[in-house]
């Protein structure tokens, strides 16, 4: 099985790329994100690899993190999503973003991704919640917070003050994280008003 590829891009699909290693060159298939931030032709490149051999196929998925690998393996434990789907999601959100969607419960954000329907969405955050900590990446530190927000247990001022910056425009990630450093800054028992107004000075920074 195939884990790392170390080389030279040799050329840049759709999606997908071409890794010259050695003068033997590997197709590995990648995300939108992932091909986005790759480089560029003649570059040098490290991909993390997941290897599927089937009877009629022998493919690979690359990508940047083995973070990145391991959400694309545990997406497709959710029944109903493959491959294709999971890269879909990886295109649209960041791991650390998808962590949080599913503490969150916010299949909306999930559901942004191409060809991921309100059913499919609302099966990987209720699948996936228990399994979203271990994989949140540099996000996981605020992970509780939005877990009791997303089961709807949250203290009332914390809710309330997520809900309030939400209300200003703000997406639900964005509202939570400045909730939860408000809480680090005020406090465990500040009200709303002071988490409103801790929280906005968090995200005007």
């Amino acid at each position: 099985m195939i884990g790392k590829l170390k080389g030279v891009i040799d050329e840049i699909g759709d999606d997908h790329v071409l890794v010259d290693v050695h003068g033997v060159c590997y197709v590995a298939h990648c995300s939108s994100r992932t091909l986005s931030r790759i480089g560029s032709a003649g570059e040098a490149v490290v991909l993390f690899i997941e290897t599927y051999v089937r009877e009629d196929q022998f493919k690979l998925f690359g990508f940047l993190s083995a973070l990145e690998r391991e959400w694309f393996n545990l997406l497709q434990s959710v029944q109903g999503v493959g491959a294709k789907v999971a890269l879909a999601v990886l295109s649209t959100l960041t791991p650390s973003e998808l962590a949080n969607a599913i503490a969150l419960q916010d299949k909306a954000a999930v559901s942004r991704a191409p060809g991921v329907g309100p059913k499919v969405a609302m099966r990987i955050v209720t699948e996936l919640k228990n399994k979203a900590p271990a994989f949140a990446g540099d996000m996981g530190a605020n992970i509780g917070l939005k877990q009791e927000l997303g089961e709807g247990v949250a203290p009332a001022p914390v809710a309330d003050a997520v809900s309030a910056l939400t209300n200003l425009g703000y997406s639900r990630d964005q509202a939570a994280n400045a909730v939860a450093a408000a809480l680090k800054n005020g406090g465990e028992g500040a009200d709303s008003a002071k988490l409103i107004r801790l929280g906005l000075r968090e995200l005007a920074q």
